[in-house]
């Protein structure tokens, strides 16, 4: 397995959702800490990009086709990692599907493509990432959360019963898989996603009043403020973490 060398060096990722935003973000970090990545998402082509910029750095990394809705597809990602790169060390679960609707007004439809994006798609990484992470002796897996529904956020319901399913999932798991040397977390970030650059160029008034509103007055980075933090989730930095929620949000209140 080749890539620079770095405090990762010598382990194979998996990152959902891979080919933009926050887990384009999270796999150039990883990458260039020594990381050999499985790029997965539903556009291959924004993976390819991506593997494209990882192997400019001197990385390693493969796109892989993938819809987390489909535990087939998900199991071929994890089987796809590890026949390129011999094994598995962590999962990370970042593609999710949001929308927003009052609460009144949520569809079946609705909650359900929020529920099998966030909630199931996770499930399905973590079940099939098992065998891998216990064949290694131990391992991460790293889950998204999110602050829409911790807080309660107006018109995120179907998005938030999903996220709040993952934390649950994410600490039963860690207590059920500590005893292989599996850490579980969830990390909830605040970062520049495409919808959120969308928002800030069509309303930069707007998003500057929310970034006034964070401690730190400015929204985080994909790869500088999210993606180093799973860095030290799947190293050892944070080695007696687990079952608990990381929120990188930059002081969101």
């Amino acid at each position: 397995m080749s890539g620079p060398v770095g405090r990762l060096a010598g382990k194979a990722v998996l990152v959902t959702g891979a080919g933009q935003g926050v887990g384009r973000g999270i796999a150039l970090a990883l990458a260039k800490e020594g990381a050999a990545v499985g790029l997965a998402g539903r556009t291959v082509a924004k993976c390819a990009a991506v593997a494209e910029e990882i192997g400019a750095v001197g990385g390693s990394a493969i796109p892989i086709a993938c819809d987390v809705t489909v535990r087939a597809d998900v199991e071929a990602a994890v089987a796809a990692v590890v026949g390129a790169y011999g094994g598995l060390d962590a999962v990370v679960n970042n593609a999710a599907t949001s929308l927003q609707r009052p609460v009144a007004e949520l569809t079946d439809t609705d909650v359900d493509d929020c529920w099998r994006s966030n909630a199931l798609g996770t499930l399905y990484g973590m079940q099939a990432a098992l065998p891998h992470l216990r064949a290694r002796g131990g391992g991460v897996v790293v889950n998204f959360g999110s602050s829409t529904a911790i807080d309660g956020d107006a018109l995120f319901g179907g998005y938030a019963m999903a996220k709040e399913a993952v934390r649950g999932l994410s600490r039963v798991a860690a207590r059920e898989w500590g005893r292989y040397g599996i850490r579980v977390n969830v990390v909830v970030p605040n970062a520049l996603s495409p919808a959120a650059e969308e928002f800030r160029d069509a309303h930069p008034e707007r998003f500057a009043q929310m970034a006034a509103r964070l401690s730190l007055r400015r929204v985080g980075d994909p790869e500088a403020d999210i993606g180093r933090a799973v860095v030290a989730l799947v190293g050892d930095d944070l080695a007696y973490l687990t079952a608990d929620t990381l929120m990188l949000t930059g002081g969101h209140r």
